[in-house]
């Protein structure tokens, strides 16, 4: 038995809730075109090939491609709902567009289920939730996602965003079920274990990990002219590429297995629109590092391990009310 259809035959549970998920999350940004053109054949397929190996966990977003991610996911999953696990977002619609009232979470919730084709999710998160504030956050936002668990619209709820500081107080202060976090746990960064998942285990709250590849850092493309981290963090990413070429690995693929090896997150999400991403992510979890390249790593990573890019200001802004 491989190693990622053990993690297959036993999804993790997220949080004290009754959801289960799959370790390996199919993340569905990319449907909504936010990086290259859509295959929509080629996406039937990945959607088809991932079911088949047991990866159950969707995830969109209207902010994905201005709803276009739900309504494509809706339709490749058309007759699928009973197979699937389903999660959505709700608070952010563009890239400067965020309303986190009652009222347009309920309108946004509404929606998302007709693009998805379905009554209810399984996961409902305000999403980026450091681009609102504290006050609203907690006073109106999570009350009305609750409101929504209540009515059966949603299985479990949560918030997504950056700023650990920010998730940590949202945990402290409401009773959500859920938190989705990125950029803080992967081969550079395991910030998530010291300033999260303590919190997270206290009170059984579900953890999701995104970005495993490091928003493009640890890819053969390398990271977008618009990546936010330090330059010293970027000429790290180059050189663990050189590293895993020189040695015959792909670095994506062992970025992947590391993040899936985390037993206190319930699951990793990847974006996939082709049935060949699929497979190679199906791949890399079922691979293991040897011990020579996980030092080889270490290395390299160590001096900027954790070097990240916590917008002070963003936090500021979000207590300020």
């Amino acid at each position: 038995m491989s190693t990622f259809t053990s993690l297959l035959q036993a999804p993790r549970r997220l949080g004290r809730t009754e959801v289960r998920v799959s370790a390996l999350g199919f993340g569905g940004a990319p449907l909504g075109g936010l990086y290259e053109p859509l295959e929509m054949d080629a996406a039937g397929r990945a959607v088809a090939l991932a079911l088949e190996l047991g990866i159950h966990f969707f995830d969109t977003s209207p902010y994905y491609g201005d709803g276009l991610s739900e309504t494509r996911l809706g339709e490749l999953l058309a007759g699928r709902r009973p197979q699937v696990v389903l999660q959505t977002k709700c608070g952010r619609y563009g890239r400067d567009e965020f309303d986190f009232s009652a009222a347009r979470l309920r309108a946004s919730c509404e929606l998302s289920l007709r693009r998805l084709r379905t009554d209810y999710v399984d996961v409902l998160l305000a999403h980026d939730i450091e681009f609102g504030r504290q006050e609203q956050i907690l006073g109106e936002t999570l009350p009305a996602l609750i409101r929504l668990r209540e009515e059966g619209k949603a299985r479990a709820i949560g918030v997504s965003g950056y700023p650990l500081e920010v998730l940590s107080e949202v945990i402290e202060s409401s009773e959500i079920d859920v938190v989705l976090s990125y950029c803080h746990f992967n081969l550079m960064i395991s910030q998530l274990d010291a300033q999260l998942l303590p919190l997270a285990r206290e009170r059984q709250i579900g953890l999701l990990n995104a970005s495993p590849l490091h928003m493009g850092v640890l890819t053969r493309l390398g990271p977008p002219a618009w990546h936010p981290a330090p330059p010293a963090v970027l000429a790290a990413g180059q050189r663990l590429l050189e590293l895993a070429e020189s040695r015959g690995f792909d670095l994506p693929m062992l970025a992947l297995r590391h993040c899936l090896d985390h037993e206190g997150i319930a699951s990793t999400l990847v974006g996939m629109t082709r049935p060949e991403q699929v497979a190679a992510n199906v791949a890399a979890a079922g691979m293991a590092i040897p011990p020579e390249i996980r030092a080889e790593i270490d290395a390299i990573v160590d001096p900027v391990r954790n070097l990240t890019w916590e917008p002070e200001d963003q936090v500021a802004r979000w207590r300020q009310g």
